[in-house]
């Protein structure tokens, strides 16, 4: 388990985000991605009986969609342990393989911090 208070401040802010995403929506993840200039992109889970897309996955196209082209930093507040490969691939298509992908708890409490590669 990682010491939240060691974070940089900006990722802090994605993993509350991330969190804030995923409660106020009521889906099984919430994320939050932050683009190179700063901005940041918040997503739910989305399960449609035609798309389904994890937290993450959304977040990724969200960025995109507004025009980012470059991602700093990804983080996803879930009950699994890890980021699925999936995931990690929409973060490193956009970001690269050295992007980090902070892994956090329903409680914040970041877990593990992986990269995209």
């Amino acid at each position: 388990m990682t010491d939240n208070s060691a974070l940089d401040p900006e990722d802090r802010k994605i993993v509350t985000l991330a969190r804030s995403a995923r409660a106020r929506n009521g889906v099984p993840e919430g994320a939050a991605v932050r683009d190179s200039t700063g901005r940041t992109y918040v997503a739910g889970t989305v399960a449609l009986e035609s798309l389904k897309l994890s937290a993450l996955q959304t977040a990724v196209a969200m960025a995109v969609a507004s025009g980012a082209t470059s991602l700093e930093a990804a983080a996803v507040v879930t009950e699994a342990d890890g980021a699925s490969d999936a995931d990690r691939a929409a973060v490193r298509d956009l970001g690269g393989a050295g992007t980090p992908v902070l892994v956090a708890g329903p409680d914040g409490a970041v877990r593990v911090v992986v990269t995209a590669g």
